[in-house]
């Protein structure tokens, strides 16, 4: 069986989108794209990022693939009395449950996800929006 996923053609496109919005925030960020397995394609850290944002942005991306929801929508279904509740503990621990990592949907499948992480959750989520819109094939 094939499985789609995205390329690392994709992912410099996704890329390029992505720093745009970050440069219009004023924000150095940390930008993620993986395949559809969840494995890295391409990663940047824009001078002066955040360095701790770097195994977040990561993880936000592959969060998105393992449960095929945007990280947002999983930290609202993780919070005390929520039914995720505790899902950030699932994986060794390497499930990020806070806006800003984003599945890449082709034909009802996840082909892969983008993450992103420096600024404030909005902006994050902004950020990895841009690579998404920019990731969407062309006609």
């Amino acid at each position: 069986m094939f499985i789609q996923s995205l390329g690392l053609s994709d992912a410099k496109v996704m890329i390029a989108a992505a720093e745009l919005v970050a440069e219009g925030f004023g924000v150095a960020y940390n930008i993620a794209v993986v395949d559809a397995g969840g494995h890295l394609i391409a990663f940047v850290r824009q001078d002066y990022a955040l360095r701790g944002s770097i195994d977040l942005a990561i993880k936000k991306a592959v969060t998105a693939t393992l449960f095929d929801k945007t990280t947002e929508f999983l930290s609202e279904l993780s919070q005390p009395g929520q039914p995720f509740f505790g899902i950030h503990a699932g994986n060794r621990g390497d499930v990020v449950i806070f806006g800003g990592g984003i599945p890449i949907i082709r034909d009802g499948r996840v082909v892969g996800a983008v993450g992103a992480s420096a600024g404030t959750v909005d902006q994050d989520i902004a950020v990895a929006e841009a690579a998404v819109s920019a990731a969407q094939p062309r006609n």
